[in-house]
């Protein structure tokens, strides 16, 4: 599927074939309309795309976020260190499972949390009980995750990727690509399939992990702590029959979850769609390529996506950076510019500890690199079907914008 000319471009968007609609027409035709066969093959499948041994799949990464937490037995008196540049649901995963938030600062240019800005929020902890950070991401280009997990290791907490961005980015490690999701260096790595994503589920999201104890907790969690294993027989005769087994109806419940579960149309969607995520990938970083090329002569003013040396990046999004201040036009103007030329742009993200539910509980932070990125982004169009000139009309109506 191919943008007409002339057509609005907004910042981002799914693409749906023919081979997705009769994926998901099979199922409805099917016996399984909720959690059903195709949950398991979206699991297995993704698992092995990610290199990790196991994949929970969940009907938001919100609510990915979360189980990871209740996993982890995170909860009232413990710490979690989140970049302040993400979305809510980073943050406000900690605090649904009564844990405070401990904001760390980013660098500038990426937006991404460092070794330093990591070890700068924990100075800040006062010997607070820290039991998790959780890097993103960002637009699909890694965090370090070598050099946090070295401080994880150190300070004795578990680290979970915020990888809503990156399904299909690779780390480079001693000079190799490996998948994001591998979990190499952290505990989870929890995915997003909204339609923005790179692969779309509608809505939809999944934690890749290595660990069989978190994975049996993770299945649990999401369909409200339940269980056909026995293990708390306070009735036995609800549970076995006369001859000792198992009676078919039985589950148990050892804590309360969550319906976080994901239908078979979400997984057979998402299947499909992950069939095609190395070609996906693939246009989004020739879109971000073509981006950079058609961008220098609009520097100093714009900066960026710099091509990373440490990642391959499926790139999510295309961030920009602007000095609005002497280009002579603040941010609104341009967006209001751009969009009257049929060219959508967002903003990723305001810094969530000037979100006035943190401000009111943690107070006024000072987070320069936050702000310094937050005052600069802008993203473009990136989609998989965009075209070359798509790609041409934005920089063009963007120098249009800037007078260059």
């Amino acid at each position: 599927m191919t943008t007409p000319p002339g057509a609005f471009l907004p910042y981002g968007r799914h693409d749906i074939d023919e081979d997705d609609i009769a994926a998901v027409a099979e199922v409805l035709r099917g016996d399984w309309l909720t959690t059903g066969p195709k949950v398991a093959e979206f699991e297995n499948a993704l698992a092995a795309v990610a290199g990790a041994k196991h994949a929970v799949v969940c009907n938001s990464a919100t609510a990915g976020l979360h189980l990871a937490m209740m996993s982890l037995g995170i909860g009232p008196g413990d710490f979690v260190v989140v970049p302040s540049v993400t979305f809510l649901a980073t943050a406000n995963c900690a605090r649904y499972v009564g844990a405070e938030v401990l904001f760390a600062d980013v660098d500038p240019e990426t937006g991404l949390m460092t070794a330093e800005t990591l070890e700068a929020a924990l100075a800040r902890a006062d010997n607070g009980n820290v039991r998790a950070a959780i890097p993103v991401h960002l637009a699909g280009r890694t965090v370090d995750m070598a050099a946090l997990s070295e401080i994880a290791e150190r300070h004795g907490f578990a680290l979970v990727e915020d990888a809503a961005h990156a399904i299909g980015s690779q780390y480079k490690i001693n000079g190799k690509l490996e998948p994001v999701g591998n979990c190499r260096f952290s505990k989870m790595a929890v995915f997003s399939f909204h339609p923005v994503k790179t692969i779309a589920m509608g809505e939809g999201g999944a934690i890749t992990t290595n660990d069989d104890g978190l994975q049996a907790s993770l299945a649990s969690l999401r369909s409200h702590g339940m269980t056909r294993e026995a293990q708390h027989l306070a009735q036995p005769d609800m549970g076995l029959d006369a001859r000792g087994q198992m009676n078919p109806w039985y589950y148990e419940m050892r804590e309360p979850g969550y319906n976080y579960r994901a239908t078979d149309m979400q997984c057979a969607l998402g299947l499909s769609q992950l069939r095609k995520l190395d070609r996906y990938a693939k246009r989004r970083r020739q879109l971000v390529d073509r981006y950079r090329q058609l961008l220098q002569p609009l520097r100093p003013l714009v900066s960026g996506p710099t091509e990373p040396s440490d990642c391959e990046p499926a790139w999510h999004l295309c961030a920009i950076r602007i000095d609005f201040q002497a280009a002579k036009i603040d941010r609104a103007a341009l967006i209001a510019k751009l969009r009257a030329d049929g060219i959508g742009t967002q903003v990723h993200y305001i810094p969530v500890h000037h979100q006035p539910y943190y401000r009111q509980r943690y107070g006024e932070l000072c987070l320069p690199g936050a702000d310094a990125y937050y005052e600069s982004c802008l993203s473009l169009p990136l989609f998989p079907a965009m075209t070359d000139g798509d790609v041409d009309r934005v920089v063009e109506s963007l120098g249009r914008a800037l007078k260059r």
